[in-house]
C-alpha cells in the first residue's frame, strides 16, 4: 500500500492507494516517511489542485471498504456538486430510503475517502454544521473553499 501526503491549508492528509485504487485518505497528525507509489502520488497531487482552486472533480479509481449500504450511500454523495449541499435526510430520500437519515449519517461518517467522496457536504437541516469524523475544523475549512454557506 502506497502512501502520499499533502498539507491542505493547515491540515495534512494522508492518501494510501494500492495498485488499483485508492482506498483512505484520511486527516493525519503530519506527513511521514512512506513508501509512495503512482497512485498515491496521483491522489495527493489531484487533491493539491483541488485545495489550489483549480480542480473539482477527481479522475481517481477508488475502493472504499464498506457495506452495500455504505458504498450506496459513498456512491450518492459523489454526486453532490462542488459548491452545493445536502441534508441527511435528502440524501436519504434520494437512496429511497426516506426513514434512513440517521443510518446514513452513519455511513457519511464512516466514509474512508475523506474529499474524494465529499462527505463534507452533508449539513443539518437548515444548513447547520454537523459532525465530520475528521473534525469540525476541517470541514468548516472544506465548506469555505467551496463558498458553502452553513451555520
Amino acid at each position: 500500500m502506497g502512501k502520499s501526503y499533502l498539507q491542505a491549508g493547515p491540515f495534512t492528509l494522508c492518501c494510501e492507494a494500492d495498485g488499483s485504487a485508492v482506498r483512505r485518505v484520511f486527516r493525519a497528525a503530519a506527513a511521514l516517511p512512506a513508501a509512495e507509489n503512482e497512485l498515491s502520488r496521483a491522489a495527493a497531487r489531484e487533491l493539491g489542485e483541488y485545495f489550489a482552486g483549480c480542480r473539482r472533480d477527481f479522475s481517481l479509481p477508488l475502493a472504499p471498504a464498506g457495506t452495500a449500504f455504505q458504498l450506496a450511500v459513498w456512491q450518492a454523495l459523489r454526486q453532490v456538486p462542488f459548491g452545493e449541499s445536502v441534508c441527511y435526510s435528502a440524501l436519504a430520500a434520494a437512496l429511497g430510503r426516506p426513514g434512513a437519515a440517521r443510518a446514513v449519517g452513519g455511513a457519511v461518517g464512516a466514509n474512508p475517502l475523506l474529499v474524494l467522496v465529499p462527505c463534507h457536504r452533508v449539513l443539518g437541516k437548515g444548513g447547520a454544521l454537523t459532525g465530520f469524523s475528521a473534525g469540525p475544523d476541517l470541514k468548516r475549512y472544506l465548506l469555505s473553499l467551496e463558498g458553502i454557506p452553513f451555520r
